[in-house]
This record gives structure tokens, C-alpha cells and sequence, in this order.
């Protein structure tokens, strides 16, 4: 029942976030280096995803740290932000469904 969450979470947002992050990281990679890993960490992660491979806790462990807890810049564009808070959310579904 739990598992369920992060399906739905994955569902939601994957597509969006496989189009966003690289236009993201194109932006704003330049004033942002830390969208490079950002980008290389949730590249590993989709591929994992691919591979119906579901221990991400490495990758989503990375992320949080990469971006101090998906703490948004104050000088990026809405896309940047949609980014962070939708792999906040897939995180949070991600850690309630490992909890079983």
C-alpha cells in the first residue's frame, strides 16, 4: 500500500523532470555548478528507474545533499524551482514507501 506513493509521485512528475532538468541545467548550470551533479545524480537515478531498480536511497541521500535540502536559489526561474520541489516530492514518496 505504501509503494503506492512513489508510483504515483513517479508518475506525476518523471516525465516532467526527464524535460526540465537539462534545459535547467543548461540555464543555469553557468551561475549554478551544483545543477551539474543535480543533473548527473537524477540521470542515475531515471536510468535506475529504467531498470525498474528501486533502491534510490543513495540518489535521493545525494540530492538532499547537493541542494541543501532542495533549498531553492534566489536568483533562478520557476522551472529551476518546479525542478527542486518535484524531486522533494518523489523523495518524500520515496522515503514513506521505504518505510514498510
Amino acid at each position: 500500500m505504501k509503494q503506492s506513493s512513489f508510483i504515483v509521485a513517479k508518475s506525476e512528475y518523471m516525465d516532467k523532470l526527464k524535460m526540465y532538468v537539462p534545459i535547467v541545467d543548461r540555464v543555469h548550470g553557468k551561475l549554478h555548478p551544483e545543477f551539474h551533479e543535480v543533473r548527473r545524480v537524477f540521470d542515475v537515478l531515471n536510468d535506475k528507474l529504467n531498470q525498474n531498480n528501486l533502491d534510490l536511497k543513495t540518489e535521493f541521500e545525494a540530492l538532499k545533499v547537493i541542494t541543501n535540502h532542495y533549498k531553492v536559489p534566489h536568483d533562478v526561474c520557476e522551472s529551476y524551482e518546479a525542478v527542486y520541489q518535484m524531486l522533494d516530492e518523489l523523495n518524500k514518496a520515496y522515503d514513506e514507501s521505504a518505510v514498510i
